[in-house]
């Protein structure tokens, strides 16, 4: 049979200090210091852990046919962040055509229904709490057929004179774009150079002489050639032989005297 442990004694209050430990104020004051400082670490963590942060970031998603899309990033906040999606700098509604989903634990999107090609623009984010907020953006992009929107009419021109040939340029993803001579793909140089934007590219022709004159192709080529091109007997845009078959262009005559 054991003994009993020896009771303790409180321990002796340091040199100097008068208090006692054992007072019951004193020992109140201690619980109130205690929680206290307890409080100011859960708002240290709360300010370094709840401002919200993305875990994943948005990414562009192409628009199939038939289907809605869907843009989809993991966010971390603490309280609960406020979620803004927006469309062009104009915020979205949670409704028929926009639908907001929630998923645990840290999961957001946007979907995008009854499929149009209004739908393809720049979409964003913004996830906001108490403790601050932080943003993202994202395109949606959708599978255009590569077309010439509107050809350069055929040009006369004085030999000597500067020469600008521009054709707008209709296509999703925007495909590439370039310039031919009687067949022949335009090759540049400080006088003859092409520029190129989203819509639309211009043929530049400085000091133009006699041998600049024939026939010249403003054409488009895309990763999707099954979409790219139509018939000639259809449409004015024809896909030349030997060419790619995602490549379609339209015919301008430059007639220089």
């Amino acid at each position: 049979m054991s003994k009993a442990p020896p009771t303790r004694k409180p321990a002796a209050p340091p040199p100097g200090c008068t208090l006692d430990i054992n007072d019951p104020q004193v020992q109140k004051a201690a619980i109130l210091i205690q929680a206290s400082y307890q409080d100011h670490r859960s708002r240290k963590e709360l300010r370094e852990k709840g401002p919200p942060r993305e875990l994943e970031p948005l990414k562009n998603v192409v628009l199939l046919e038939c289907s809605a899309a869907k843009l989809t990033c993991s966010v971390s906040a603490f309280p609960d962040p406020f979620i803004r999606w927006g469309k062009d700098r104009k915020e979205l509604r949670n409704g028929p055509k926009y639908r907001y989903v929630f998923k645990d634990p840290d999961v957001v999107a946007l979907v995008v229904r009854d499929r149009e090609l209004a739908d393809l623009s720049q979409y964003s984010i913004n996830v906001s709490n108490p403790f601050g907020q932080c943003s993202d953006s994202a395109r949606i992009l959708g599978e255009v057929p590569a077309k010439i929107q509107k050809g350069q009419d055929n040009t006369k021109a004085r030999n000597g004179a500067t020469v600008t040939l521009i054709a707008e340029i209709l296509g999703e993803p925007a495909p590439d774009m370039g310039w031919a001579k009687n067949g022949e793909d335009t090759e540049e140089d400080y006088r003859v150079f092409f520029e190129i934007d989203s819509t639309s590219t211009t043929l530049t022709i400085r000091q133009a002489t006699l041998e600049d004159s024939g026939n010249y192709e403003e054409f488009v080529e895309m990763d999707h050639p099954s979409l790219a091109w139509m018939w000639p007997e259809r449409d004015p845009q024809t896909r030349r032989p030997g060419r790619s078959p995602g490549r379609v262009g339209q015919t301008t005559l430059l007639h220089l005297a």
